[in-house]
């Protein structure tokens, strides 16, 4: 295998954005963190963080797969591998196999109820790419899968999942709408000339004010998790610091600026990143 189809493998992962791997990783690490009592096990976050990284490179392999078509018509897509066809369908099928056979090696040494979830979270990565071709809120879906290792980090520490664990799970959702909604109304011109279907233009005129409705009920939710566990200072600093800049994403979305929306995006994996520091301070100093 050439470099240069190695570089094209890589770009279908999205090995260089980060980003989407993030968000996925914050909130399965804030589960970790409270479902251990700020005690996880070093397998645990390892096992984890590889399932996480080869579960969303298997999402964006076989979304490219599903979107060829449409990829071509974006922008911002039509120069994805699959799309230009520097890698076939079937070499990206077989890629996205070997993904989900390495994300399922990782659970190997986990008990029972976790390796009967991740059978969920195979079908939420299998369904989403799907979803926008009927279903108005996508986003919503996308949330559901990638909330999901939330769930599955409470199974693998508690062998159970508690109520609270529900809790952070929906709040996650609310947030991944929040922070997808966003990223829509950047491509909602192209989403528009396609007629396929986002949060953003479900909502219509009312999408940033739809954002921020969303970012409000995830911070609402964080605050029963907060009180569910006694968090400290720590962490009601980083709700706070987080209640602020997502407050501040609105002058930069409210005009829908394409470069500006997604800037904001982006700027939604250092909001995990400070709640998940709260998190592991309050432990640090308890």
């Amino acid at each position: 295998m050439n470099k240069i189809k190695l570089q094209q493998y890589a770009s279908l992962m999205r090995l260089d954005k980060p980003t989407g791997t993030l968000l996925l990783l914050w909130p399965t690490y804030w589960a970790i963190w409270l479902a251990s009592a700020g005690q996880p096990q070093w397998q645990i976050i390892i096992l984890f963080t590889l399932g996480t990284f080869f579960m969303r490179s298997a999402g964006c392999v076989i979304n490219d797969i599903y979107d060829s078509d449409i990829d071509k018509q974006v922008e911002r897509t039509k120069d994805r591998p699959v799309t230009t066809g520097k890698v076939s369908k079937r070499e990206a099928l077989i890629l996205f196999t070997v993904l989900c056979l390495l994300a399922l090696m990782c659970l190997i040494h986990l008990n029972r109820l976790t390796k009967e979830l991740s059978l969920v979270a195979v079908f939420l990565t299998l369904t989403y790419p799907l979803m926008k071709r009927f279903f108005k809120v996508p986003q919503f879906y996308l949330g559901l899968a990638f909330s999901f290792g939330i769930i599955m980090a409470y199974a693998a520490i508690l062998n159970e999942v508690p109520w609270v664990a529900w809790i952070l799970y929906v709040a996650n959702i609310f947030w991944t709408l929040g922070y997808d909604t966003v990223y829509a109304i950047a491509d909602k011109p192209d989403d528009l000339k396609l007629n396929i279907h986002t949060s953003a233009i479900t909502l219509g005129r009312y999408d940033v004010i739809g954002v921020m409705f969303f970012y409000a009920c995830f911070l609402s939710l964080m605050i029963v998790v907060g009180l569910e566990y006694e968090l400290t200072y720590p962490y009601w600093l980083a709700w706070l610091l987080t209640t602020i800049l997502m407050g501040l994403q609105y002058p930069k979305i409210k005009n829908r600026d394409r470069d500006l929306c997604y800037q904001a995006f982006l700027q939604n994996k250092w909001f995990g990143f400070i709640i998940l520091l709260g998190i592991v301070l309050h432990y640090w100093n308890a």
